[in-house]
C-alpha cells in the first residue's frame, strides 16, 4: 500500500511540472505573437501614429510658455486652455454617418471631415477651440471614434489692442512677429515680460487712429507715445490691425496686416525732417536762428528744379520762420550753408542708416541712392524726400532735439536685458543746440503751420510732415511720385523738460496736408496722455476777462438777431 502510494505521488508531480513547463510555454508563444504583431505586423502602424502623436500640438507641453503683461499689470497675451474636439478614426465605424453628425455640431465641412476619418490614423484633430455647448453636443451625440479634451494654447484677451505689437504663437508653437518673435527663446523658457507700454494710451491711441483713418480714407495709420529721455515705448498703435486669437482668418487676406509698420515699414519723411536738418547746421554754427535768406519759391541746382508746397514764395525768411512755414527751399539753403559731406555725417549721426535697436523686428535703410552723392539728392533729402527711414528711427532722432542732444535705444520691455548696445547712447548735437531747435519748433506750434496742435498751458513742440508717396510704396511699378501722401506730425512736451514725444502719421489720407489730417489726432492724444499722466501745465492758460467775454456774447447775439432773415 505505501509502495502504491508513492507512485501515484510521482505520476501527480510530474504532471504538475508538464502542466507548469507547458503554461510558461504558451505563455512564451503568446508574448512572442503579441510582439511580432505589435513590431511587425502593426510596426509600420504604430510608427505613424508615434510620429503623429509627437507631431500634435496638443499634447502636454514642457513647461508653460512665458507672459506678457502691460505696464500696469494688464494682460496681453496669457496661456488658457481650450477644449477642443479630436478623433479616432479606426474606431470611427459609420465614417460618413459621423461626418455629417460631426460637421453639424462643430460647423465644419462634411467632405472634409469624412477624409480625416479614412485616414490609417489613431489620431487626427478635428476642430480647436470649441465652445463648451459644443462640448456637451459632441458628448451627448455619443459618435464612437469623436472625443473632446482640452489644452493650454496661447491667448490674447485684449483682442486687437496691441495686436502688431504681440504677434502670435504659431500651430507649432513658435512665435510670428512682435514680440512672439523677438522674445521666443526668453517666453519659450517660461520667462515672462513686462512691457513700457500703457494700457490706457494704447488703447486710446488706436480709437484715434483707427477713427482718423475711417474718416479720411486713409490706407492706414499709426501713432507713438515715447519717452524722449529714456527711449521707452509707451503706445505704438496701428490700424488696420488684426485679432491674434484668430490670425489665420486674416492670413488668408493680407499678410502684411502682421507687420509692425513703426518698424518695419519705409518711408520718406518730409518736412518732419527739415528739423534734424535745421539743428544739424544749428550745431556746427552756420546757421542761428535769426539767419535770413530771400525764398522766391522756387530753386535751380543743376538740371533739376526744387519748388515749395503750392509754389508758394515768401521773400525774406529767417530760420525759424522757415520751420513756421515748412519752407523747402529753406531748409536747402541750410543744408548749403552745413555743406554735402557735413550734411551726409549728421544723418548718420542721427540714425538714419541703422537699426534703432528697439526690442522688435525692425528694418532699416542704407539710403544707397542717398550716399550716392548727387547734389540733388542732398537738397531733396534737407526736406525730407529721397531719404528712406522708419517711424521709429524718427522717434529716436527726435529724441535727442527733445532731450539735449542724445541718441536713445528704443525698448518696448521694461528693464530691458536683450540686445542692450551702449554704443546706441550718444550725443549727436549740443545741449545748447537742442535748446535752440526746441524753441525754433515751440514757434512752429506758436506761429506757424503747427498751431492747431496747441494745447492750452502747455508748451508744445513740433514739426508737420507731407510727403509725396513714390508710385513703388502704393505697387505701381513705375519711377517717380504719385499725388498721394504721407502726411504726419511729431511733437514734444512740455516745455524745456519734454516728457513725452508723440508721432502721428497717415498714408494717403484725403486732405491735402497734415494740417487737416495728422495734427487733429495728435493734440487729442496729447491732451489724453496729459489727462492720464497728470502732467502739470508748464504755462499760463490765457483767458478771456469776464467783461470782455460778455461783450463778445452780446456782439455775437446782436449780429445773430441782425441777420436772422439771411437764412445762413
Amino acid at each position: 500500500m505505501i509502495a502504491k502510494k508513492r507512485q501515484t505521488n510521482g505520476i501527480s508531480g510530474a504532471w504538475r511540472s508538464y502542466s507548469v513547463l507547458a503554461a510558461v510555454f504558451l505563455l512564451f508563444a503568446l508574448v512572442v505573437g503579441r510582439l511580432y504583431y505589435l513590431q511587425v505586423a502593426m510596426g509600420e502602424h504604430y510608427r505613424v501614429w508615434a510620429q503623429g502623436i509627437q507631431s500634435f500640438s496638443g499634447d502636454a507641453p514642457k513647461g508653460n510658455r512665458g507672459e506678457i503683461f502691460f505696464a500696469g499689470g494688464e494682460p496681453l497675451a496669457i496661456n488658457k486652455d481650450f477644449p477642443y474636439a479630436y478623433a479616432s478614426p479606426l474606431n470611427v465605424k459609420d465614417k460618413d454617418t459621423a461626418a455629417e453628425r460631426v460637421a453639424g455640431i462643430l460647423g465644419l465641412n462634411k467632405t472634409d471631415l469624412k477624409g480625416k476619418f479614412e485616414r490609417d490614423a489613431l489620431y487626427v484633430m478635428v476642430k480647436e477651440k470649441i465652445g463648451d455647448a459644443e462640448v456637451v453636443a459632441i458628448k451627448d451625440a455619443g459618435i464612437e471614434g469623436v472625443y473632446t479634451a482640452k489644452k493650454k494654447l496661447r491667448y490674447y484677451p485684449q483682442g486687437k489692442v496691441a495686436a502688431q505689437l504681440a504677434g502670435f504663437v504659431d500651430e507649432n508653437g513658435k512665435g510670428r512677429y512682435g514680440l512672439e518673435e523677438y522674445y521666443d527663446d526668453e517666453l519659450a523658457a517660461g520667462k515672462n515680460i513686462i512691457l513700457n507700454i500703457d494700457y490706457n494710451i494704447q488703447y486710446q491711441a488706436e480709437q484715434m487712429i483707427a477713427k482718423a483713418c475711417n474718416d479720411l480714407e486713409a490706407i492706414d495709420g499709426e501713432a507713438i507715445v515715447a519717452d524722449p529721455n529714456t527711449g521707452a515705448i509707451l503706445a505704438m498703435a496701428k490700424s488696420p490691425n488684426f485679432d491674434p486669437n484668430n490670425y489665420r482668418e486674416f492670413a488668408n487676406e493680407n499678410i502684411e496686416i502682421f507687420k509692425n509698420n513703426s518698424c518695419q515699414d519705409l518711408f520718406e519723411p518730409g518736412s518732419v525732417f527739415k528739423a534734424i536738418t535745421m539743428a544739424s547746421a544749428l550745431n556746427d554754427g552756420k546757421v542761428t536762428p535769426q539767419t535770413s535768406y530771400f525764398d522766391s519759391g522756387s530753386l535751380t541746382i543743376g538740371p533739376n528744379t526744387i519748388y515749395n508746397y503750392a509754389h508758394r514764395s515768401y521773400g525774406q525768411q529767417t530760420m525759424t520762420n522757415v520751420l513756421e512755414h515748412s519752407i523747402n527751399t529753406g531748409a536747402a539753403f541750410a543744408e548749403s550753408r552745413l555743406g554735402n559731406e557735413a550734411f551726409s555725417r549728421y544723418v548718420k549721426k542721427f540714425g538714419v542708416m541703422e537699426p534703432t535697436g528697439i526690442d522688435l523686428p525692425e528694418t532699416y535703410s542704407s539710403n544707397l541712392e542717398f550716399a550716392n552723392g548727387r547734389p540733388i539728392n542732398f537738397v531733396t533729402a534737407s526736406y525730407g524726400q529721397g531719404i528712406w527711414m522708419t517711424s521709429i528711427q524718427l522717434i529716436r532722432a527726435y529724441s535727442a532735439l527733445a532731450n539735449g542732444g542724445t541718441l536713445v535705444q528704443p525698448s518696448v520691455v521694461r528693464n530691458r536685458e536683450k540686445n542692450l548696445d551702449k554704443e546706441k547712447l550718444r550725443p549727436v548735437i549740443s545741449g545748447e543746440t537742442a535748446e535752440t531747435i526746441d524753441k525754433m519748433l515751440s514757434s512752429v506750434v506758436d506761429n506757424g503751420f503747427g498751431k492747431s496742435a496747441k494745447v492750452p498751458g502747455y508748451t508744445i513742440a513740433g514739426k508737420t510732415g507731407t510727403a509725396q508717396m513714390s508710385w513703388s510704396t502704393i505697387g505701381v511699378n513705375q519711377r517717380g511720385y504719385s499725388d498721394k501722401t504721407t502726411q504726419s506730425f511729431i511733437g514734444f512736451f512740455p516745455g524745456d523738460t519734454p516728457k513725452f514725444l508723440v508721432l502721428v502719421k497717415l498714408k494717403s489720407p484725403n486732405v491735402n496736408t497734415a494740417e487737416y489730417s495728422a495734427i487733429p489726432v495728435f493734440k487729442d492724444l496729447a491732451k489724453y496722455v496729459i489727462y492720464v499722466s497728470q502732467l502739470p501745465p508748464n504755462e499760463e492758460i490765457k483767458l478771456a476777462k469776464p467783461a470782455a467775454i460778455s461783450a463778445a456774447v452780446v456782439a455775437a447775439t446782436t449780429t445773430s438777431a441782425g441777420n436772422s432773415t439771411a437764412g445762413n
